[in-house]
């Protein structure tokens, strides 16, 4: 019984350090978050400078995830050196924080086997390649809304994007996420089984930008 434990305990750690190599992967997952949430559940306590009353801030990326088809790989060994402080600074436009396009790196641009300069690039174009549903770019006061509308909005907005390549996700009782998944190519894909998890609330809070 012993020998049979340690040798699966091998496949599994063999298993998972396959799993994280650098430029092994199936597809991405982009992560589109709702500012004004994310600023009202956690951003201001943290002091997070895209929480600041100028900052203005609707959808911004959260990250572009290295996916597999089931799983995902994280904090690969890469040969590349880290991005500079100027070149993380210049992804706040849309990330953010300098900080949080540091973090996306280390966790998950590392996964892409892309250099941070072309993971930045790729972000960036991925991000671009999306066209923000006209209603939910910018609102001027709190609704509540059923979760699915924002889907169908980026359905509608997107017609190459399948309905599942598409899954809104809540915290608590708001929207937090829209994950759109797409092609090494930055083109549209039906999402794998453990990234569609649809959120159901039929009565989300969605904040106003300030």
């Amino acid at each position: 019984m012993k020998a049979a434990l340690t040798a699966l305990t091998l496949v599994l750690a063999s298993s998972a350090a396959a799993q994280d190599t650098a430029g092994d992967f199936d597809y991405y997952v982009m992560s589109l978050s709702w500012s004004p949430n994310w600023c009202d559940l956690e951003g201001r306590v943290r002091n997070s400078p895209q929480c600041a009353v100028d900052a203005d801030y609707g959808w911004v990326l959260h990250g572009l995830w290295p996916q597999h088809d089931i799983g995902y790989p994280q904090n690969c060994r890469t040969t590349y050196t880290p991005p500079s402080r100027h070149e993380t600074e210049a992804m706040a436009d849309i990330m953010g924080t300098s900080g949080l396009a540091w973090y996306q790196w280390n966790k998950h641009g590392s996964c892409s086997g892309l250099s941070p300069q072309a993971y930045y690039r790729t972000a960036r174009a991925a991000y671009d390649s999306i066209r923000i549903p006209q209603a939910f770019r910018k609102l001027t006061k709190d609704v509540t809304l059923p979760a699915s509308l924002i889907e169908d909005a980026f359905v509608d907005a997107n017609p190459t994007l399948p309905r599942d390549g598409v899954t809104i996700t809540c915290t608590g009782a708001a929207i937090q996420e829209t994950r759109i998944c797409l092609t090494k190519n930055l083109e549209p894909r039906t999402c794998g089984a453990d990234v569609i998890r649809d959120c159901t609330l039929t009565s989300a809070a969605f904040g106003a930008i300030d």
